[in-house]
C-alpha cells in the first residue's frame, strides 16, 4: 500500500515513516494540508493519514474540501484531540477512522490495512491464488503449503498484482507504489524485482503477462 502522511510534526512523521518503510510499506508525508493536495493532484496514493491540527488549511477543511470534490481515498485521521465532538465531526466530514495520539505503531499499520480491506471490499487479510495464498498482516507467502521467502519489495509487487488481476500496469505504475518520492531507482530496478518474483513463483497458479509496450497482467493460471 502506498500512503501518504499529512502531519506537521516532523520528528513523529519521521518516526512513522521509519516504521513502514521497516515493514516494506512505502510512505511519503509532508507538512501541511496545501501540499497534501499538490501532491495528489498528480499521484494517486491507497490512502491518507491525516493529522487535524495542521498549519494553514486545518485537517477538518482538508477533509471537507477533498470529499467535495468526489475523493473516495481512504483516510484515517491521527491527531491528539480526543474529544468526541472531534471524532464526530471527523467521521461526518468523510474520515473512515479515528485514531488518538499517543498509539501503538503497531495497531496505526493494523487500522491501515483493515481500511484497504473495507475499500477493496475484502473480509479478511488473506488472498487465495490458486495454490498461492498470501496473507497481507503478516508479508507471509505459501505456494502448495509450503512458505516461500520474498523480499519486501517483492511482497509490494505481489500485493499490487494480486489486487489488479486482468489488469495492465505500466511500469510508471507499478514505480509508483514500490517507491517513496525521495528514493532513487534505476529504469530496470521494476523489471529486476518482477524477474525475482516470477522466478519464486513458478510454479504458483499466478500468471504476470509482459504485455509488449504497455506493461504487465497478471492472471490465475486455471
Amino acid at each position: 500500500m502506498r500512503i501518504l502522511l499529512i502531519e506537521d510534526n516532523a520528528e513523529l512523521a519521521e518516526a512513522i515513516s521509519e516504521y513502514f518503510s521497516h515493514i516494506g510499506h512505502p510512505l511519503d508525508w509532508c507538512a501541511s494540508a496545501e501540499a497534501a493536495e499538490q501532491l495528489l493532484g498528480y499521484q494517486p496514493f491507497d490512502l491518507l493519514v491525516l493529522d487535524i491540527n495542521l498549519p494553514g488549511k486545518s485537517g477538518f477543511q482538508f477533509l471537507q474540501s477533498l470529499r467535495a470534490r468526489g475523493k473516495v481515498v481512504p483516510i484515517l485521521v491521527l491527531t491528539a484531540r480526543a474529544e468526541v465532538d472531534d471524532r464526530v465531526s471527523a467521521l461526518d466530514l468523510g474520515a473512515d477512522d479515528y485514531m488518538v495520539k499517543p498509539f501503538h505503531f503497531r495497531e496505526l499499520v493494523a487500522r491501515c490495512r483493515a481500511l484497504l480491506r473495507r475499500e477493496r471490499g475484502g473480509a479478511t487479510n488473506q488472498l487465495v491464488c490458486g495454490n498461492l495464498i498470501y496473507d497481507a498482516a503478516s508479508g507471509a507467502v505459501t505456494l502448495n503449503h509450503q512458505p516461500v521467502e520474498l523480499r519486501h519489495r517483492e511482497i509490494q509487487l505481489l500485493d499490487l498484482f494480486l489486487h489488479n488481476f486482468d489488469r495492465i500496469l505500466t511500469k510508471e505504475q507499478i514505480a509508483d507504489r514500490l517507491y517513496r518520492f525521495d528514493e532513487s531507482y534505476t529504469p530496470n530496478a521494476v523489471e529486476q524485482i518482477l524477474t525475482r518474483l516470477r522466478r519464486k513463483l513458478v510454479d504458483s497458479s499466478l500468471r504476470i503477462k509482459t504485455i509488449r509496450g504497455l506493461g504487465y497482467l497478471a492472471h490465475v493460471d486455471d
